[in-house]
């Protein structure tokens, strides 16, 4: 009986937490941001990892509530750690830009939850993680390229240029121009304008 009613609080807790967060994004659609936040902020002291990122994105952009990156930080940490994939990808940003500690604990953790966030399919991981290991201290062109290709994939119309670059630079793959051209043009389909200059260089 007692397991009964523990289950059934449990149930209770995350029914009113997914209320509260559903009614946190209508009256935001509204333009109702402090209401919004007030009841984003209710869901999210009851654990649940939506309302948690989308505290973060309140406190990140000043939605509702004073602008505080540290706060962000906090409920971007609180729902990455119940595997929020964007809100891994926020926080990863978090620590690599204003996080405490050494520079290198910071990255190390930080490039851990951008390689879950571009596992579950966020392009914005992908797309970062393209360019961090093609750009960071001991290159990985191959790892780069792989990461630029789900992005491209994903229809990141940047990372599909970074693409093209990689093929005419032969960075992470052999030199290969024609590949090269393809991608710029897919990128500047997209209106990627790097991409349509480059065509025209």
């Amino acid at each position: 009986l007692e397991e009964a009613a523990f289950q059934l609080q449990q149930i209770f807790r995350i029914d009113i937490s997914i209320a509260l967060n559903i009614l946190g994004i209508e009256s935001m659609r509204a333009g109702h941001c402090r209401v919004a936040f007030t009841c984003f902020k209710l869901a999210a002291d009851r654990g649940y990892s939506k309302a948690q990122f989308n505290v973060g994105l309140c406190y990140e952009h000043g939605r509702g509530t004073e602008k505080d990156l540290e706060k962000a930080g906090f409920y971007y940490c609180q729902a990455a750690s119940s595997r929020h994939p964007m809100a891994q990808y926020r926080y990863a940003r978090y620590l690599l830009q204003h996080g405490p500690g050494s520079p290198w604990d910071r990255q190390h953790k930080a490039v851990a939850l951008l390689e879950q966030a571009a596992g579950a399919g966020i392009t914005e991981a992908q797309a970062y993680l393209g360019v961090f290991y093609m750009r960071g201290l001991k290159p990985q062109e191959k790892r780069g390229l792989k990461y630029l290709l789900q992005a491209a994939n994903s229809g990141d119309a940047q990372s599909r240029f970074h693409v093209g670059v990689c093929y005419e630079q032969g960075l992470g793959v052999q030199r290969d121009l024609a590949e090269a051209l393809r991608h710029y043009r897919q990128s500047a389909a997209m209106g990627n304008r790097q991409a349509r200059d480059r065509l025209r260089a």
